[in-house]
Order: C-alpha cells, then structure tokens, then sequence
C-alpha cells in the first residue's frame, strides 16, 4: 500500500502530468546544453512536473498551504540519458509513485518529436506542520483524501 501498481492488467496512475516545454537560451549551458542544474525547474517550474501533477489531484502549493502542511523536497536523484539542446522541445512527464509517509514523485522527460528518453528523476517530500514547525512521519490525511485512496491509520 502506498505505491502505484503497474504491470500487466494494472490501470495507470490517475496521479500523472506531461507538459510539453521548449528549452530556452537562458538554460544553456557554455556547452551548448541545456545546464544540468536547470533540470530541477523542469521537474517542477510552473505547469511543468511537479506543478501539474499536484494541481491535478487538487493540492497544488497554495492548497498545501491552506491545508495546514509544507511539503518541502527533502531528496532529489537525477539521471541524465543525452542532452537537451536550446530549442529542443520536450516532453516532462510527473507521475506520483508513494505517499504513505512521503510523497515520490517520478519524472521522466523525452524528445517531444522521437520520444527518446532524456532524463529521468525522483524528488521526495515530507510534511511539515505549519503550526508546530514538525515534520510529519506519515503523510497527513488531506494528501490521501486528494489521492482518492482511503487513509490507512
């Protein structure tokens, strides 16, 4: 409980976004690459990622916020497959993977045209109390409510 099932005969994930982005002169790097630092506003930065996944099942950042909870990334693992180059369109896909007492999310981004895998990654974040200032060692019942999935405790 707490993950994702996929396989044979298993739905997809109703916790899942794709945004089609373009990169921009502003995230290359010397090399003529899009810098790999940059990778993490593409998981995130506005409707791409994290962003859109969140806003789909309804606790998007201001709904965490009036909810009670901040949900900082406490860890982030990138694996970087080929380059994205200025101009290349692109294809950033968020999938939520585990909630139960952090929420994972997977990314994966492809050539928009091919569909080549470029990049894959995995940010974690817990919840934190905005009144006590504590992190949360389950996920609250709001983030399972969202999820549609019934709360286990």
């Amino acid at each position: 409980m707490g993950e994702a099932v996929q396989g044979a005969g298993a739905a997809a994930p109703t916790w899942s976004a794709e945004v089609e982005v373009e990169a921009q002169f502003y995230d290359i790097d010397p090399m003529n690459v899009v810098w790999h630092g940059n990778y993490a506003r593409f998981f995130e930065h506005g409707q791409h990622g994290r962003c859109a996944v969140l806003d789909r099942i309804g606790y998007g950042y201001q709904a965490m916020q009036a909810s009670g909870y901040a949900w900082p990334v406490i860890d982030m693992h990138i694996r970087y497959l080929d380059a994205i180059v200025l101009a290349q369109r692109v294809v950033v896909a968020a999938t939520i993977v585990e909630w139960e007492h952090r929420l994972t999310i997977d990314y994966r981004i492809r050539d928009a045209r091919t569909g080549k895998r470029l990049t894959k990654g995995r940010t974690q974040q817990v919840a934190v109390s905005l009144e006590s200032k504590l992190m949360c060692l389950q996920s609250p019942p709001v983030l399972f409510e969202k999820l549609g999935v019934p709360y286990p405790w």
